[in-house]
């Protein structure tokens, strides 16, 4: 029972570091977006050659926390399950166009990986909009 309690604890840290991430990035908030990150922390991104996204890992806490509020700008952002933790998809217009996985770490968000790559997108292309 103890673990069941530890394991509640730490996704309750994710969720709560997770809707800290998405209000930040809501308001365009970098310096708020910032200090959820890690210093050293990795953003990954995916646009298969069809989104304009970054072709290597971006790494520290002022670049990535610059290119997700510029992503994620004007988007609408709900906090939804992504490979089975909390992550952040982004829809415009009612339309799926990017999925966001978050690993954290303690309270810090340590790697970003980003799926813009339409290909990718779409189970989420068909999910119902009103979630989360």
């Amino acid at each position: 029972m103890g673990d069941e309690s530890g394991q509640a604890r730490t996704r309750g840290v994710m969720e709560s570091v997770v809707r800290r991430f998405a209000a930040a990035c809501a308001a365009e908030d970098q310096e708020a977006v910032r200090e959820v990150l890690a210093a050293d922390v990795v953003l990954v991104s995916d646009g298969g050659g069809r989104v304009l996204a970054p072709l290597r890992p971006i790494r520290g806490a002022v670049e990535t926390a610059r290119i997700v509020v510029t992503l994620m700008s004007a988007a609408v952002l709900s906090i939804e399950e992504i490979n089975g933790r909390p992550g952040v998809v982004l829809r415009r217009g009612g339309r799926v166009e990017a999925v966001a996985s978050l690993e954290v770490t303690g309270s810090v968000i340590t790697r970003i990986w980003v799926v813009l790559n339409p290909d990718k997108l779409a189970h989420w292309l068909v999910s119902d909009p009103s979630r989360g």
